[in-house]
């Protein structure tokens, strides 16, 4: 991969997981702050001209835009063949965890955390005890999953682990408690070469 862009937000999990997956990759890119509180219209001509729907992440890839985050981070690895993308089988396995982070965690946790920055008023009424009550089916399913296991997958990071980390890094900030199991591969990922705190991946 050259010519790399990746344009993103500190407060966009989605965007951070892949500034993660770049970083540990070895993908030698540029990171370019959006400010997605901003106005759309405001944003950058270069990436309102390459973003479909306006959103982070969007990484330029010697000038062709790609777009959402597990397509992305499948992209990563496959291109690169690291993060589990030198494994056919255990593609099977990272594309399964994929679409599920997509629809289970990536879901709710961003929206508890959007119910604690509005006020959970601005929600329907029972809406955020319904995204607590998916996080905890999620949560032991997480259990399940990494069993004893240091990574999702096995004893080495995939594309995987960048997906559920994106939110995950931040239950405290949604409200929720991470089991042992979680908060325990929290520090793995944390202590990881390639980490940065989110605000490092991108400056304002």
């Amino acid at each position: 991969m050259r010519d790399v862009v990746l344009f993103g937000h500190a407060d966009s999990g989605h965007a951070c997981k892949v500034a993660f997956a770049l970083s540990l990759a070895d993908v030698p890119h540029i990171r370019r702050h959006v400010d997605i509180w901003a106005p759309a219209a405001s944003r950058p001509a270069d990436f309102l001209a390459a973003s479909p729907f306006f959103e982070v992440p969007l990484l330029l890839v010697d000038g062709v835009a790609l777009v959402q985050s597990a397509s992305i981070l499948h992209e990563i690895a496959t291109r690169t063949g690291r993060l589990g993308g030198d494994d056919a089988d255990k593609l099977i396995r990272i594309r399964e965890v994929l679409f599920w982070e997509a629809n289970r965690i990536g879901m709710c946790l961003p929206q508890l955390i959007e119910a604690r920055r509005l006020g959970a008023d601005r929600f329907p009424p029972g809406a955020v005890e319904w995204l607590r009550s998916r996080f905890d089916v999620d949560r032991a399913r997480f259990d399940r999953l990494i069993g004893d296991q240091p990574f999702l997958l096995g004893d080495d990071p995939t594309i995987a682990d960048c997906a559920v980390f994106g939110y995950v890094q931040w239950v405290g900030k949604a409200g929720v408690e991470p089991s042992a199991r979680m908060d325990a591969w929290l520090g793995r990922m944390r202590a990881l070469p390639g980490y940065r705190a989110p605000q490092d991946w991108f400056a304002g």
